[in-house]
Order: C-alpha cells, then structure tokens, then sequence
C-alpha cells in the first residue's frame, strides 16, 4: 500500500521494510519531528481551569463511555 509522505507529499511504500514509514526519509521525520518541538502542530484539547484540575481522574483517560 502506498500513502503520501506528510511532510513532502512523496509517495511512499507502508511496510516494515521503510523503518521511516509514514515519512519517506529520516530527513523528512525529523523536520515534523521539528514542527512538534517548534510549537507549530497543536493537539486539541478543552481548556481547564487550574481550580478544576484536582477533579479530573486519570484514570478516565477522556472515556466518557
């Protein structure tokens, strides 16, 4: 199966024998690797107040199930 590099765009074999998978290269790996660092990918995530922070469980995991 090939998918697009996220980085470049290339296309790309997905299996074990590209240790790089899903990026085409270490170069390309390391640039995201790079923009997590750098603050330009974000997760998005609700906003808490530090006053309800002690209510949150961690072992809820966010399961609302």
């Amino acid at each position: 199966m090939n998918v697009d590099c996220p980085t470049c765009r290339k296309p790309v074999e997905w299996s074990e024998s590209n240790p790089y998978r899903p990026f085409c290269s270490k170069r390309c790996q390391l640039i995201d690797l790079g923009a997590w660092a750098n603050e330009e990918y974000r997760v998005p995530a609700e906003n808490v107040a530090p006053d309800d922070l002690d209510q949150i469980n961690p072992d809820d995991h966010g399961n609302n199930a």
